[in-house]
């Protein structure tokens, strides 16, 4: 069984690799003028986080219910944005008990009832597989892994496969952390496959390996199958997007008010925040590296190019900047920057997040939201 699972591996690399039939080549053409088109639902997004993903400790009715609810889902389109991304941890989905579907019944009531009030208020919904490290890691490392997380995907997408078919996008998975790009170009290839198998006609987003940035992407051919958006993920430079974080780099928790902008005065007072000279260093570089609007165009530019030399539609459905002790109007300018150099090369965009630490309101479960409205306005959106 595991020659037999290694060989279908092997297999789905290779028909990734090397150039489709005449036959396949004109399916192709046809999937691609529909990604096309319905990459135009995706133009202005926000991701709606930790609400059914990056929660592990609580997935109970409770606190789902009331983390974001239907007057957000309503205020979310009333803002003009026009399609949500929908994170699920795969985890509480394949939990016990399970329906003759092999999901969660209780989970996937749920989902059901965010992606059926997210299509009624004129939103698409980009469902997007979104594990915590232990599930990648079990799809990095064997292919046991992989074979689960395909069948997951066969199941979820014959789930919502009858549902608007233009406006439900499958993400094949989050920032997959798999460092080698010809594994996960096999690993895509396999899911990607599978979810077309039960939903013939859903358009796929899929992504480059390891935290999907602009680099990952450009390791990556397209998918023989032509009905799929690529995408890819923009927090550069992280020296000014993730100040005041508790993760990644550890001396990010030391910074705060740092401009964007840089100049040589506000990275003089920055640099003190930092104690260790070989961090300092690293932080020195977010004022060396001169990142503005043009070098923000630059680096997004690049995956501009891959998409035009592919032929295939893009799109980024993560950016933002932490909030917590950042400046604000540094914060407007790098969303406002970012925004405009997306929308000038004809990519869609979807914001990280609606009310996380990269929020664009303030809420507390149950209560109403708080709309910023700088935020919506660096976003170049406007309230219906």
């Amino acid at each position: 069984m595991r020659l037999l699972r290694t060989f279908v591996f092997v297999l789905l690399l290779a028909v990734w690799a090397f150039p489709a039939s005449p036959g396949i080549a004109q399916d192709r053409s046809a999937g691609l003028q529909t990604a096309f088109a319905r990459a135009q639902h995706l133009r202005h997004g926000i991701n709606a986080s930790e609400w059914f993903a990056q929660s592990a400790s609580d997935y109970s009715a409770a606190r789902t219910d009331r983390y974001t609810d239907a007057a957000d889902i309503a205020l979310i389109a009333r803002l003009g944005f026009d399609n949500v991304r929908l994170s699920i941890d795969p985890e509480p989905l394949e939990r016990g008990p399970l329906n003759e579907e092999g999901l969660n019944t209780d989970f996937l009531a749920r989902l059901d009832r965010a992606v059926d009030a997210m299509l009624a208020n004129g939103l698409a919904v980009q469902i997007d597989i979104h594990p915590e490290e232990g599930y990648k890691q079990r799809v990095r490392n064997g292919n046991d892994g992989v074979e689960r997380f395909t069948m997951l995907w066969r199941r979820l997408a014959a789930h919502y496969a009858n549902r608007d078919q233009e406006k439900i996008f499958f993400e094949i998975m989050n920032e997959p952390e798999v460092s080698d790009p010809y594994r996960w170009a096999g690993i895509q290839a396999a899911a990607a496959a599978a979810i077309r198998e039960a939903a013939p006609k859903n358009t796929i987003i899929a992504t480059g390996p390891n935290w999907s940035d602009i680099a990952d992407l450009l390791t990556q051919r397209p998918l023989p199958d032509g009905n799929v958006i690529y995408n890819f993920h923009y927090y550069d430079p992280h020296a000014f997007t993730h100040q005041g974080a508790s993760w990644g780099e550890p001396w990010w928790i030391y910074t705060h008010d740092i401009s964007y902008p840089a100049t040589e005065n506000s990275m003089n007072e920055a640099l003190k925040q930092v104690p260790d000279p070989a961090q300092r260093f690293k932080l020195e570089h977010y004022w060396l590296d001169h990142w503005d609007a043009h070098r923000l165009r630059l680096e997004i530019d690049a995956a501009a190019a891959w998409g035009k030399a592919n032929n295939v539609p893009l799109i980024c459905n993560e950016f933002g900047a932490y909030r917590r002790v950042t400046d604000p109007a540094s914060r407007m300018n790098w969303i406002r920057d970012v925004r405009s150099a997306f929308e000038a090369d004809g990519i869609g965009w979807t914001m990280w997040d609606y009310r996380g630490g990269f929020g664009v309101v303030w809420k507390e479960d149950g209560q109403p939201a708080k709309v910023d409205d700088k935020v919506v306005e660096a976003l170049g959106l406007k309230r219906r």
